[in-house]
């Protein structure tokens, strides 16, 4: 595919899933079984939910929460100071030309379908939903 000829509305490729959702399991295999040597890290059960990875798969994005939603910016924190070691672990686990460099954000997917809940619940909202 030529330089520059993606559109900005069009997605991601079936790569760019592919390989998030690879990225996505192994982080989530490495934090579940504490292979990171940071203790602060290793007590906290962290969910990771998604994955977007760059066109060029040179930068991951990782979407996390911890369990329960408690420690939120301490986990992005903790995540984000080991993440070099992250990386090793994930570019040896996964097997990809380039270790892609990982971000970290809190994931916000459960409280939108919360307030979409909510939201769907109200009796206007209901009546124009049923016409």
């Amino acid at each position: 595919m030529a330089k520059g000829s993606f559109s900005q509305g069009s997605g991601p490729s079936t790569r760019q899933l592919r390989v998030g959702e690879l990225i996505r399991r192994t982080m989530s295999e490495v934090l579940a079984r504490g292979d990171i040597h940071d203790p602060d890290l290793n007590r906290l059960s962290i969910t990771v939910g998604e994955v977007r990875t760059s066109p060029d798969l040179r930068v991951a994005t990782c979407f996390v929460l911890p369990l329960g939603g408690k420690e939120q910016g301490d986990a992005v924190k903790l995540l984000a100071r080991n993440q070099g070691e992250l990386r090793r672990i994930i570019g040896k686990k996964c097997g990809l030309k380039y270790a892609p460099e990982l971000r970290f954000l809190l994931d916000d997917t459960f409280d939108r379908m919360d307030e979409t809940r909510r939201l769907f619940e109200q009796e206007h909202i209901r009546r124009d939903v049923e016409k």
